[in-house]
């Protein structure tokens, strides 16, 4: 395997982020929010990038939901040799105004740290491919306008830096026999959108949430 070089991954992010340790346990770090003076989160100082090949799209098929309480749900599973999840398993989650702010991107601690997910079902999938879940239950209703546009947002600026093509950009039905990200999701319009108007950003998406 070829390794890529190491790189420095930095984020606006907008909610209290949770970090694996070796130990098993977490902590919770502060952080500000781009109002604060622009103050940037860093990263480990040196992680070498993941060999990304898709974006995988979700659903939280909740209400409502914030990172702290998905992790607070995925660490109570179990993997099929019986270990408990590092926590929450998708690296990216976007808000719909109940339990984080609505269109609020939130970066999770398998992205900072350049983790496999745990979110696809297909080992393939969790190994190479991004987790984005929309706090929501797209079976039930639509999407938020802020949502959509962050989640576009997002899959330019990801797709961009990892070189992932369209057909690789998918929902989760897409890998598994499931209804995720539900049918009112416009899955289609999303990948249209993000790949038609994709630029090389110099800026994070992250910081680009709505009050």
């Amino acid at each position: 395997m070829v390794t890529r070089p190491a790189m420095v991954l930095c984020f606006f992010l907008v909610t209290p982020i949770v970090m694996a340790t070796d130990a098993g346990t977490e902590n919770v770090k502060g952080i500000k929010r781009p109002s604060d003076n622009g103050m940037i989160f860093d990263t480990n100082v040196h992680i070498h990038e993941r060999p990304w090949e898709f974006i995988v799209l979700h659903h939280s098929a909740t209400t409502s939901g914030s990172v702290e309480s998905i992790h607070r749900g995925h660490r109570s599973r179990k993997d099929s040799n019986g270990k408990s999840w590092l926590g929450i398993g998708y690296h990216f989650v976007i808000g719909n105004g109940n339990g984080m702010l609505d269109g609020e991107i939130s970066a999770t601690f398998r992205w900072t740290q350049q983790l496999h997910g745990a979110h696809s079902g297909s080992l393939h999938h969790n190994d190479r491919g991004i987790g984005i879940c929309l706090i929501g239950n797209f079976e039930e209703s639509k999407p938020t306008a802020a949502q959509c546009e962050s989640v576009t947002r997002l899959i330019q600026f990801l797709s961009d830096q990892h070189n992932i093509p369209k057909k690789r950009i998918i929902g989760h039905y897409q890998v598994r026999a499931t209804a995720c990200p539900g049918r009112h999701f416009p899955l289609r319009e999303v990948v249209e959108k993000s790949v038609t108007k994709r630029v090389t950003q110099t800026y994070s998406p992250l910081q680009d949430y709505r009050d």
